[in-house]
């Protein structure tokens, strides 16, 4: 059944899947305003991590069970957001969030930034174990920044191609300028940096009810097209996969994960043949256009493997 999912894939089909991670609350045209630069270059290594919307998907899970393991990132989550009555809306307008970091005219950037900044002005709390949190709070922007930034280069490395050490390092460091915008201060600027962050936040993780909760309405939303439906619960047991295995073993995750036979092999053919098309429609493919470039470029010019 997989294999004929795949061979069904055709670039009409692959519409449905590329524009889901974009849309959120109103399309955005990422082909204008014309000749206008995004915070980061068309030879970026994001450029190229961030055009793949299988792995985009698995490493966004991967974060959000990463962020949702420190217990004042949880409570902010799990009471402002609509994650628990509209996961699928919720992870698309997160996928827009990051496709406008990345491919966005600067100025439509900057604008969603402030947006962003106002909404986390106003979040404010106390977890269940009586300590205080706001979403602006720097050591929770570096957090939520710094899952993120590992979680979808793991899942490109893994499913789409391996990326050599000095372009990691390019990555890390190209995520400075929109993260500043965020309001972001010292986010990880290197695999060293992004390592002594997790070992600094590991003591605070923990398991809880809303990660198991978060986890089984992943499995139950319509997440993917129809077409796609049946690689769901394959893409969630990918993410669990991919978190390290100390932060795993202490969210208690491991259940969750453990891919099964042949599913790695499907989801490294599915990212890598998503890889190897360029959707016009695609927020990387209309950047491409706004800058100059040929729609494919990217296409035509992916890293090194």
């Amino acid at each position: 059944m997989t294999v004929s999912i795949l061979s069904r894939l055709t670039e009409k089909r692959l519409e449905s899947l590329v524009r889901g991670l974009e849309a959120g609350d109103a399309l955005i045209d990422f082909a204008t305003p014309p000749g206008e630069a995004a915070v980061v270059a068309p030879e970026s290594v994001s450029w190229q991590v961030f055009r793949n919307p299988l792995t985009m998907i698995i490493g966004g899970i991967a974060a959000v069970l990463l962020e949702l393991g420190e217990p004042r990132v949880r409570s902010g989550v799990w009471t402002h957001s609509s994650f628990r009555a509209d996961p699928a809306r919720r992870l698309r307008r997160t996928g827009l969030a990051a496709m406008v970091t990345v491919y966005g005219a600067r100025s439509r950037f900057e604008a969603l930034a402030t947006r962003v900044r106002g909404m986390h002005a106003r979040v404010a709390g106390t977890t269940r174990g009586g300590e205080g949190y706001r979403a602006d709070d720097p050591d929770l922007l570096r957090w939520v920044h710094g899952t993120a930034a590992f979680a979808f280069l793991e899942a490109y490395r893994i499913y789409v191609r391996p990326v050599a050490p000095a372009d990691r390092e390019r990555y890390y460091a190209e995520g400075g300028a929109g993260s500043r915008l965020y309001g972001v201060v010292e986010a990880p600027a290197s695999e060293a940096a992004t390592a002594a962050l997790f070992d600094a936040m590991r003591p605070r993780l923990e398991p809880s009810p809303e990660l198991d909760e978060l986890i089984a309405i992943l499995r139950a939303a319509p997440i993917l097209p129809p077409l796609l439906r049946p690689l769901q619960h394959s893409l969630i047991r990918a993410a669990v996969d991919l978190l390290p295995a100390a932060e795993r073993e202490r969210l208690q995750l491991g259940r969750h994960g453990g891919l099964r036979f042949g599913e790695a092999a499907l989801l490294r053919s599915a990212a890598r043949m998503l890889d190897g098309i360029a959707v016009p429609s695609s927020p990387s493919a209309q950047a491409c256009v706004r800058v100059g470039l040929p729609h494919d470029w990217l296409v035509r010019h992916p890293l090194p493997g």
